[in-house]
């Protein structure tokens, strides 16, 4: 891959971050849950640790080095069994803000994902692969979180306006 087309594609990265780092903010703002604040403030701050990285990368295109990513491995992503509690899945109201921001962002996450991984597998030098690979995989355990409180919120709505299948 040419100079230019990376630089291209970290910028188009570092827009899908700031994208999402702003829609986690505000849900983080506007939730009166104190746990529905946590996982959000949660999200925002790994996709401003992604925003970092990718800004460090930039930089060293435009110096004329190569991309460098060494401490990939130091930093694994939490995972949804780690983050998720009871508390925090009953605080989203199905009908509500979060809820409709959850949805929103399972489109979003899958966008990054399937962005990632193009590029993951487009790339010709190990440490672009390795960069975006890292990134596809962060962002498929946010879509796995929001995942599983989306289909928490369905099953609960499902049940409390009894649309089970009659018997």
């Amino acid at each position: 891959m040419n100079e230019k087309n990376l630089m291209d594609i970290i910028k188009s990265a570092l827009l899908l971050e700031y994208k999402g780092k702003a829609l986690y903010e505000s849900v983080h703002q506007a939730s009166a849950s104190a746990e529905v604040k946590e996982l959000f403030s949660m999200l925002a701050e790994e996709e401003k640790q992604h925003v970092s990285l990718l800004k460090q990368q930039y930089v060293k295109l435009l110096k004329g080095e190569d991309i460098d990513v060494p401490e990939l491995e130091q930093s694994h992503p939490r995972t949804a069994e780690n983050v998720l509690s009871r508390k925090i899945i009953e605080r989203v109201s199905g009908a509500g803000y979060e809820a409709a921001v959850i949805s929103a962002a399972l489109d979003f996450e899958k966008k990054a994902v399937n962005y990632y991984s193009e590029r993951a597998s487009g790339a010709s030098v190990d440490e672009e692969k390795k960069l975006f690979q890292w990134l596809a995989d962060w962002e498929k355990t946010h879509l796995e979180i929001l995942g599983k409180i989306d289909n928490e919120l369905r099953e609960r709505i499902w049940f409390d306006n009894s649309f089970w299948p009659l018997d």
